[in-house]
Protein backbone atom coordinates (compact mmCIF):
# COMPACT_ATOMS: atom_id res chain seq x y z
CA UNK A 1 0.00 0.00 0.00
CA UNK A 2 1.52 3.19 -1.06
CA UNK A 3 0.43 6.74 -1.39
CA UNK A 4 2.15 10.07 -2.86
CA UNK A 5 2.06 13.12 -1.37
CA UNK A 6 2.85 16.07 -3.20
CA UNK A 7 5.27 18.83 -1.40
CA UNK A 8 2.68 21.54 -1.70
CA UNK A 9 -0.01 23.47 -0.43
CA UNK A 10 -1.36 22.06 3.03
CA UNK A 11 1.91 19.78 3.16
CA UNK A 12 3.84 22.36 4.84
CA UNK A 13 1.05 22.33 7.73
CA UNK A 14 -0.41 19.08 8.16
CA UNK A 15 2.57 16.57 7.05
CA UNK A 16 3.55 15.54 10.09
CA UNK A 17 -0.70 14.38 10.86
CA UNK A 18 -0.56 12.83 7.53
CA UNK A 19 2.58 11.24 8.27
CA UNK A 20 1.66 9.82 12.00
CA UNK A 21 -1.87 8.46 10.37
CA UNK A 22 -0.84 6.70 7.28
CA UNK A 23 1.85 4.91 8.91
CA UNK A 24 0.09 3.75 11.64
CA UNK A 25 -2.24 1.93 9.32
CA UNK A 26 0.74 0.32 7.14
CA UNK A 27 0.37 2.66 4.02
CA UNK A 28 3.87 3.53 2.56
CA UNK A 29 4.53 7.36 1.97
CA UNK A 30 6.26 8.49 -1.02
CA UNK A 31 7.22 12.27 -1.26
CA UNK A 32 7.85 14.38 -4.28
CA UNK A 33 11.25 15.87 -4.67
CA UNK A 34 12.40 19.54 -3.51
CA UNK A 35 11.05 21.59 -5.28
CA UNK A 36 13.37 22.97 -8.33
CA UNK A 37 13.14 25.24 -11.46
CA UNK A 38 11.95 22.33 -13.54
CA UNK A 39 9.00 21.37 -11.04
CA UNK A 40 7.54 24.88 -11.91
CA UNK A 41 8.15 24.88 -15.38
CA UNK A 42 6.29 22.03 -15.75
CA UNK A 43 3.15 22.48 -13.58
CA UNK A 44 2.87 26.41 -15.13
CA UNK A 45 2.90 24.59 -18.82
CA UNK A 46 -0.31 22.84 -18.02
CA UNK A 47 -2.37 26.04 -16.14
CA UNK A 48 -3.63 28.85 -17.36
CA UNK A 49 -0.87 31.93 -16.78
CA UNK A 50 -3.29 33.86 -13.86
CA UNK A 51 -3.03 31.06 -11.82
CA UNK A 52 -0.78 31.41 -8.52
CA UNK A 53 2.72 29.89 -7.53
CA UNK A 54 1.92 27.45 -4.92
CA UNK A 55 -0.75 25.93 -7.22
CA UNK A 56 1.88 25.79 -10.12
CA UNK A 57 4.10 24.57 -8.05
CA UNK A 58 1.47 21.87 -6.67
CA UNK A 59 1.10 20.76 -10.34
CA UNK A 60 4.62 20.20 -11.23
CA UNK A 61 4.82 17.88 -7.81
CA UNK A 62 2.10 15.69 -9.21
CA UNK A 63 3.67 15.26 -12.18
CA UNK A 64 7.36 13.94 -10.25
CA UNK A 65 5.17 11.50 -7.97
CA UNK A 66 3.88 10.10 -11.21
CA UNK A 67 7.48 10.10 -12.89
CA UNK A 68 8.74 7.79 -10.59
CA UNK A 69 6.34 5.52 -10.63
CA UNK A 70 3.78 6.33 -8.03
CA UNK A 71 -0.30 5.41 -9.25
CA UNK A 72 -2.24 6.66 -6.30
CA UNK A 73 -1.64 10.59 -5.11
CA UNK A 74 -3.18 12.06 -2.20
CA UNK A 75 -5.10 15.20 -3.54
CA UNK A 76 -7.56 16.92 -0.49
CA UNK A 77 -9.94 19.17 -1.38
CA UNK A 78 -10.11 21.40 1.86
CA UNK A 79 -13.22 23.39 1.67
CA UNK A 80 -13.78 24.68 5.23
CA UNK A 81 -11.72 24.39 8.31
CA UNK A 82 -15.04 25.53 10.62
CA UNK A 83 -18.73 26.82 10.05
CA UNK A 84 -18.37 29.53 7.21
CA UNK A 85 -14.70 29.30 7.32
CA UNK A 86 -13.39 28.94 3.73
CA UNK A 87 -10.50 27.99 1.38
CA UNK A 88 -10.08 30.11 -1.69
CA UNK A 89 -11.79 28.26 -4.88
CA UNK A 90 -8.34 26.75 -6.03
CA UNK A 91 -7.71 24.64 -2.58
CA UNK A 92 -11.35 23.88 -3.03
CA UNK A 93 -10.96 22.16 -6.41
CA UNK A 94 -7.55 21.28 -6.02
CA UNK A 95 -8.72 18.04 -7.17
CA UNK A 96 -10.68 19.14 -10.05
CA UNK A 97 -7.98 21.11 -11.41
CA UNK A 98 -5.53 18.34 -10.94
CA UNK A 99 -7.92 15.94 -13.25
CA UNK A 100 -8.50 18.05 -15.97
CA UNK A 101 -4.38 19.26 -16.37
CA UNK A 102 -3.07 16.46 -15.36
CA UNK A 103 -4.07 13.65 -18.75
CA UNK A 104 -2.19 10.79 -17.37
CA UNK A 105 -3.65 7.73 -15.59
CA UNK A 106 -3.70 7.94 -11.90
CA UNK A 107 -6.13 7.81 -8.92
CA UNK A 108 -6.88 10.85 -6.92
CA UNK A 109 -7.38 10.39 -3.02
CA UNK A 110 -9.77 12.96 -2.95
CA UNK A 111 -10.93 13.13 0.36
CA UNK A 112 -12.88 16.51 0.85
CA UNK A 113 -13.19 18.28 4.35
CA UNK A 114 -16.06 20.57 4.78
CA UNK A 115 -16.87 21.73 8.37
CA UNK A 116 -19.39 23.71 6.92
CA UNK A 117 -21.32 20.77 5.84
CA UNK A 118 -23.04 18.10 7.67
CA UNK A 119 -21.15 14.30 7.90
CA UNK A 120 -17.91 15.90 6.51
CA UNK A 121 -15.48 16.46 9.11
CA UNK A 122 -12.29 14.80 10.15
CA UNK A 123 -13.26 11.69 10.66
CA UNK A 124 -15.05 11.14 7.28
CA UNK A 125 -11.84 12.66 5.68
CA UNK A 126 -9.86 10.37 6.79
CA UNK A 127 -12.17 7.30 5.63
CA UNK A 128 -11.82 8.96 2.32
CA UNK A 129 -8.53 8.51 2.88
CA UNK A 130 -7.87 5.39 2.76
CA UNK A 131 -11.05 4.17 1.44
CA UNK A 132 -8.87 3.27 -1.97
CA UNK A 133 -6.89 1.02 0.37
CA UNK A 134 -9.54 -1.15 1.30
CA UNK A 135 -9.52 0.45 5.28
CA UNK A 136 -13.14 0.89 6.51
CA UNK A 137 -12.30 -0.34 9.87
CA UNK A 138 -13.60 3.01 12.28
CA UNK A 139 -11.75 2.50 15.58
CA UNK A 140 -8.54 1.58 13.14
CA UNK A 141 -8.91 4.59 11.58
CA UNK A 142 -9.51 6.75 14.75
CA UNK A 143 -6.72 4.86 16.14
CA UNK A 144 -4.33 5.69 13.41
CA UNK A 145 -5.72 9.97 13.83
CA UNK A 146 -3.65 9.48 17.74
CA UNK A 147 -0.85 8.55 16.05
CA UNK A 148 -1.22 11.23 13.78
CA UNK A 149 -1.86 14.15 16.06
CA UNK A 150 0.97 13.21 18.16
CA UNK A 151 3.16 13.40 15.64
CA UNK A 152 1.58 17.08 14.61
CA UNK A 153 1.91 17.88 18.23
CA UNK A 154 5.27 17.23 18.66
CA UNK A 155 6.20 18.61 15.82
CA UNK A 156 4.51 22.02 17.23
CA UNK A 157 5.80 21.62 20.75
CA UNK A 158 9.14 22.24 19.21
CA UNK A 159 8.43 25.31 16.46
CA UNK A 160 6.97 26.90 19.32
CA UNK A 161 9.99 26.76 21.12
CA UNK A 162 11.49 28.20 18.40
CA UNK A 163 13.42 25.39 16.41
CA UNK A 164 13.62 25.52 13.11
CA UNK A 165 11.22 24.04 10.82
CA UNK A 166 13.20 21.59 9.00
CA UNK A 167 15.14 20.29 12.87
CA UNK A 168 11.29 20.05 14.44
CA UNK A 169 9.80 18.46 11.16
CA UNK A 170 12.71 16.08 11.29
CA UNK A 171 12.26 14.98 14.94
CA UNK A 172 8.69 14.55 15.47
CA UNK A 173 8.98 12.26 12.05
CA UNK A 174 11.02 10.34 14.13
CA UNK A 175 9.16 10.27 17.14
CA UNK A 176 11.03 12.72 19.44
CA UNK A 177 10.91 16.00 21.05
CA UNK A 178 13.72 18.09 21.56
CA UNK A 179 13.77 21.31 22.74
CA UNK A 180 16.78 23.26 21.84
CA UNK A 181 18.74 25.79 24.67
CA UNK A 182 19.07 29.33 22.82
CA UNK A 183 21.94 31.87 23.60
CA UNK A 184 22.68 33.86 20.94
CA UNK A 185 21.25 37.21 20.81
CA UNK A 186 19.68 38.86 17.20
CA UNK A 187 20.00 42.94 17.29
CA UNK A 188 17.35 42.69 15.08
CA UNK A 189 13.69 40.56 15.21
CA UNK A 190 11.65 40.42 12.52
CA UNK A 191 8.02 38.76 11.79
CA UNK A 192 7.37 36.43 8.88
CA UNK A 193 3.53 36.74 7.64
CA UNK A 194 2.98 34.25 5.22
CA UNK A 195 1.47 30.80 4.29
CA UNK A 196 3.39 27.75 4.59
CA UNK A 197 3.73 26.40 1.34
CA UNK A 198 4.86 30.41 -0.02
CA UNK A 199 8.10 30.60 2.90
CA UNK A 200 8.98 27.01 3.75
CA UNK A 201 9.59 26.25 0.09
CA UNK A 202 13.23 26.47 -0.42
CA UNK A 203 12.78 27.35 -3.79
CA UNK A 204 9.53 29.70 -3.70
CA UNK A 205 11.01 31.56 -0.94
CA UNK A 206 14.49 31.51 -1.97
CA UNK A 207 15.62 30.70 1.25
CA UNK A 208 14.47 33.46 3.00
CA UNK A 209 15.21 32.06 6.80
CA UNK A 210 18.21 31.30 5.58
CA UNK A 211 19.04 35.05 4.16
CA UNK A 212 17.33 36.77 7.03
CA UNK A 213 19.87 34.45 9.41
CA UNK A 214 22.83 35.52 7.48
CA UNK A 215 22.06 39.37 7.95
CA UNK A 216 21.84 38.07 12.14
CA UNK A 217 18.33 38.51 12.14
CA UNK A 218 15.88 36.53 14.18
CA UNK A 219 12.80 35.61 12.41
CA UNK A 220 9.66 34.53 14.01
CA UNK A 221 6.31 33.30 12.02
CA UNK A 222 3.09 31.60 12.56
CA UNK A 223 4.46 28.65 14.05
CA UNK A 224 5.64 30.60 17.42
CA UNK A 225 2.10 31.22 17.94
CA UNK A 226 -1.00 29.02 19.57
CA UNK A 227 -4.02 28.90 17.74
CA UNK A 228 -5.65 31.18 20.81
CA UNK A 229 -2.59 33.91 19.87
CA UNK A 230 -3.79 34.09 16.32
CA UNK A 231 -7.43 34.50 17.08
CA UNK A 232 -6.27 37.07 19.92
CA UNK A 233 -4.19 39.19 16.59
CA UNK A 234 -7.11 38.94 14.32
CA UNK A 235 -9.03 40.74 16.94
CA UNK A 236 -6.55 43.29 18.05
CA UNK A 237 -6.81 44.34 14.29
CA UNK A 238 -10.75 44.92 14.25
CA UNK A 239 -11.23 41.89 11.86
CA UNK A 240 -13.66 38.34 11.68
CA UNK A 241 -12.08 35.24 10.40
CA UNK A 242 -13.48 34.48 6.97
CA UNK A 243 -10.87 32.60 5.44
CA UNK A 244 -9.59 28.99 6.45
CA UNK A 245 -5.44 30.43 6.13
CA UNK A 246 -6.28 33.96 7.86
CA UNK A 247 -4.56 32.57 11.23
CA UNK A 248 -1.19 32.95 9.11
CA UNK A 249 -1.87 36.11 7.57
CA UNK A 250 -4.33 38.32 9.77
CA UNK A 251 -3.89 36.64 13.02
CA UNK A 252 0.43 36.32 12.97
CA UNK A 253 0.65 39.85 11.62
CA UNK A 254 -1.66 40.93 14.69
CA UNK A 255 -0.04 39.37 17.30
CA UNK A 256 3.52 40.38 15.94
CA UNK A 257 1.93 44.16 15.14
CA UNK A 258 1.61 44.78 19.48
CA UNK A 259 4.29 42.53 20.06
CA UNK A 260 7.44 44.98 21.42
CA UNK A 261 10.15 42.88 20.60
CA UNK A 262 9.67 42.61 17.03
CA UNK A 263 11.18 45.54 15.23
CA UNK A 264 9.40 45.18 11.51
CA UNK A 265 7.02 42.71 9.61
CA UNK A 266 7.52 41.32 6.30
CA UNK A 267 4.53 39.40 4.52
CA UNK A 268 5.12 37.28 1.51
CA UNK A 269 2.43 36.69 -0.90
CA UNK A 270 2.16 34.96 -4.36
CA UNK A 271 1.55 37.27 -7.09
CA UNK A 272 -2.51 36.70 -8.16
CA UNK A 273 -3.40 35.76 -4.59
CA UNK A 274 -6.98 37.53 -4.05
CA UNK A 275 -7.57 36.65 -0.41
CA UNK A 276 -3.83 37.43 0.67
CA UNK A 277 -4.37 40.84 -1.81
CA UNK A 278 -7.44 41.26 0.71
CA UNK A 279 -5.48 40.45 3.75
CA UNK A 280 -2.50 42.62 3.63
CA UNK A 281 -3.93 45.56 2.75
CA UNK A 282 -5.65 45.44 6.22
CA UNK A 283 -1.94 44.78 7.41
CA UNK A 284 -0.24 47.46 5.46
CA UNK A 285 -2.97 49.64 7.03
CA UNK A 286 -2.80 48.65 10.44
CA UNK A 287 1.12 48.45 10.45
CA UNK A 288 1.09 52.46 10.33
CA UNK A 289 -1.20 52.56 13.53
CA UNK A 290 1.05 50.58 15.28
CA UNK A 291 3.95 52.71 13.71
CA UNK A 292 5.83 49.45 12.55
CA UNK A 293 7.94 49.75 9.60
CA UNK A 294 6.28 46.75 7.12
CA UNK A 295 8.15 45.10 3.69
CA UNK A 296 5.56 43.92 1.44
CA UNK A 297 6.97 41.15 -1.08
CA UNK A 298 4.97 38.76 -3.75
CA UNK A 299 6.72 36.26 -5.43
CA UNK A 300 6.04 34.06 -8.91
CA UNK A 301 7.87 32.00 -11.00
CA UNK A 302 9.71 34.93 -12.71
CA UNK A 303 10.96 36.72 -9.24
CA UNK A 304 15.03 37.40 -9.52
CA UNK A 305 16.68 36.37 -6.37
CA UNK A 306 19.40 39.83 -7.17
CA UNK A 307 16.23 41.92 -6.84
CA UNK A 308 14.87 39.91 -3.78
CA UNK A 309 18.05 39.59 -1.27
CA UNK A 310 18.44 43.68 -2.45
CA UNK A 311 15.16 44.68 -0.52
CA UNK A 312 15.49 41.91 2.28
CA UNK A 313 19.18 43.67 2.88
CA UNK A 314 18.01 47.28 2.25
CA UNK A 315 14.97 46.77 5.06
CA UNK A 316 16.94 45.38 7.70
CA UNK A 317 19.47 48.31 7.59
CA UNK A 318 16.82 50.63 8.28
CA UNK A 319 15.39 48.70 10.76
CA UNK A 320 19.05 49.02 12.23
CA UNK A 321 19.57 52.13 11.64
CA UNK A 322 15.97 52.95 13.38
CA UNK A 323 16.90 51.16 16.16
CA UNK A 324 20.26 52.32 16.76
CA UNK A 325 18.51 56.00 16.72
CA UNK A 326 16.33 55.21 19.18
CA UNK A 327 18.67 53.75 21.67
CA UNK A 328 20.59 57.48 21.03
CA UNK A 329 18.14 59.49 21.55
CA UNK A 330 17.39 57.68 24.66
CA UNK A 331 20.47 59.07 25.80
CA UNK A 332 19.92 61.68 28.62
CA UNK A 333 22.49 64.34 29.63
CA UNK A 334 22.50 66.32 32.58
CA UNK A 335 22.90 70.31 31.54
CA UNK A 336 23.43 70.96 35.37
CA UNK A 337 26.60 68.94 35.62
CA UNK A 338 29.76 69.84 34.21
CA UNK A 339 32.12 67.23 32.69
CA UNK A 340 35.66 67.05 33.77
CA UNK A 341 37.89 64.35 32.04
CA UNK A 342 40.08 62.51 34.62
CA UNK A 343 43.47 63.06 33.88
CA UNK A 344 45.27 62.42 36.97
CA UNK A 345 46.45 59.35 35.52
CA UNK A 346 50.30 59.77 35.36
CA UNK A 347 52.37 59.85 38.81
CA UNK A 348 54.61 62.78 39.31
CA UNK A 349 57.12 63.34 41.49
Amino acid sequence: MTIGIPRGMSFYNDYPFYYGFFTDLGIKIVLSDMTTKETMSKGSSLVVTETCLPIKIYVGHVLNLLDKGVDKIFVPSIQSIAPKIYNCSKIRGLPDLIRNVVKRDFTIIEATLDKSEKNQGLYEFLAECVKPFGITDTERIKKASKAGWRTYNNFHIMSKSGMSYKKAMNYALQGKVFIESRTKEYPISIALVSHGYNIYDERASMKIFDKLEEMDVKVYSSLQLSKEQMDDGIASLGQGMYWANEREMTGCAGYYLKDTRIDGIITLTAFGCGPDSLMCERIIRQAKRFNKPLLHLTIDEQTGEAGFITRLEAFVDMLFRKKRANIINKIEINPDRTYIPNTNFIETK
